[in-house]
């Protein structure tokens, strides 16, 4: 385990510091990613693959179309390009939170929670990197009414389809990386209900917030306009990281129930 810590630590900066130059992770993230990175690997092999794999397509993903995205979305949606701490944590803190504890307490449980998480938190990135790049209009997955894009809640079929690959994906890895076929098929079900979770979240519960300037619905304190914003509904604590994590807890709790 020393060995892999070591390695592991190396590893995770170079990758970190990569995503940090391609503008992929913010100064604050790259130091999250070293953490996650290097605890994932200390904890095996198998960890470890799987997160950077995860990150990899994540940021590859982030990038098709991105000029496109950020016209389409930059009105709304708070936080966009580099990634910070907390959407690092939010992402990835539940799968090295489970690594840790598997290297203190053994229980084959933590894979399955681990792998839940993640594939929640990929059926989510994809869902949400693909799915802004439909030309139909999102539509809000409570009412199915539509919706501008970045909008929390809001759902196109090209999303949906992208949100199933995402969890898909991280199933066949671990399945290749010779985690149990019980876990996998576990993670990809957990994935998938993870991603559904952050969508009514988002759309019944996740904060709100009105321009009164341009009259209109965003999620930033200050519009795009430059113009402050009030809060016009959902809970004020209830951002886009904070039901990252509630999807990421949703997915590894269905994980769980299924392999169980």
């Amino acid at each position: 385990m020393i060995a892999r810590l070591v390695v592991g630590f190396a590893l995770a900066c170079i990758i970190a510091l990569a995503a940090w130059r391609a503008g992929s992770l913010s100064r604050s993230g790259a130091v999250a990613a070293v953490v996650v990175g290097t605890v994932c690997i200390a904890a095996g092999w198998g960890w470890g693959i799987l997160l950077i794999a995860f990150f990899i397509v994540s940021s590859a993903l982030s990038r098709v179309g991105e000029r496109g995205k950020i016209r389409r979305t930059e009105a709304i949606v708070a936080k966009g390009g580099e990634r910070d701490v907390v959407q690092v944590l939010a992402n990835g803190g539940l799968f090295a939170l489970a690594a840790v504890l598997s290297l203190v307490v053994p229980w084959t449980g933590w894979a399955v929670l681990g792998a839940g998480a993640l594939a929640a938190a990929a059926a989510d990135t994809w869902g949400t990197e693909l799915g802004t790049l439909a030309s139909a209009p999102p539509r809000l997955i409570t009412t199915w009414r539509a919706v501008p894009a970045g909008t929390s809640g809001g759902v196109t079929i090209a999303g949906l389809i992208a949100t199933t690959a995402g969890a898909l994906f991280i199933g066949v890895i671990a399945w290749l990386l010779r985690w149990p076929a019980p876990t996998a098929a576990a993670a990809v079900v957990g994935g998938i209900a993870g991603a559904l979770a952050d969508s009514v979240i988002g759309a019944l519960w996740q904060g709100r917030r009105w321009c009164t300037r341009c009259q209109a619905t965003t999620e930033r304190s200050v519009h795009s306009c430059g113009g402050a914003t009030e809060h016009a509904g959902g809970a004020r604590w209830l951002d886009n990281d904070a039901v990252n994590l509630l999807s990421g807890v949703v997915g590894a709790a269905v994980a769980l129930l299924v392999a169980w």
